[in-house]
């Protein structure tokens, strides 16, 4: 990836490796506590919320190409079940590994009088701008790739009840008696019948009382 717009130096996500410097060995290691930026996550199945705090743990090594960034990052994500469709909880470790390469030196770690042009259009590397470089596309992936595809609130949940929506996690013992859809329709014709019957029974009491008040 080429370099990208001037870097601010106020995100949280911004790291800054002049401290560093240049020289091949170089190690800093570095804390930091950030808000979650919007989007950190799989989209409508779980992430981190936006504000939410991460923690960075980075290591950062100046290599002859660039700045070698390896990290963790931890938070807590939110989404729902996929199988009883409950709100839930679960706590993300995400590691990275990142090369920041120098803009003036070419693939082979030489420094170069001017940028190469087709390094800088190569979507695959990532830059560091006046010593500068950006963890979130970093971040994002890494995270993307430690949260489930599939959550679940717990390994055992046992999901929905498919007839009524009941949680069956909550009443093992749930269930509905199975009727057997061969007798279905006989059985509402059985109860069509035994209605008629007892229609035509009333009728009939209705008219021998006609007859018995008739008589008298």
């Amino acid at each position: 990836m080429a370099p990208n717009a001037r870097l601010d130096h106020r995100n949280p996500l911004v790291f800054d490796t002049h401290e560093l410097g240049r020289r091949p060995g170089a190690l800093q290691r570095l804390s930091r506590t950030v808000n979650a930026p919007k989007d950190l996550g799989l989209q409508d199945v779980v992430g981190v919320p936006e504000g939410a705090p991460v923690e960075l743990e980075l290591r950062l090594e100046s290599v002859m190409e660039g700045v070698l960034v390896t990290g963790t990052a931890r938070a807590q994500a939110e989404g729902e079940c996929v199988r009883c469709l409950e709100p839930l909880q679960l706590d993300v470790e995400a590691e990275f590994q990142e090369m920041f390469s120098y803009p003036d030196a070419d693939e082979r770690g030489r420094v170069t009088a001017e940028p190469d042009v087709d390094a800088e259009d190569d979507e695959d590397r990532l830059f560091l701008e006046d010593g500068m470089f950006d963890l979130e596309p970093v971040l994002r992936d890494a995270v993307v790739l430690a949260l489930p595809m599939q959550p679940v609130c717990q390994d055992d949940c046992q999901g929905l009840c498919s007839e009524c929506g009941a949680r069956l996690t909550d009443d093992p013992d749930h269930h509905h008696d199975a009727v057997d859809i061969r007798w279905a329709a006989l059985q509402g014709l059985a109860g069509s019948l035994e209605d008629g019957e007892k229609d035509e029974m009333s009728g009939a009491d209705a008219e021998a009382g006609v007859d018995e008040k008739q008589e008298k």
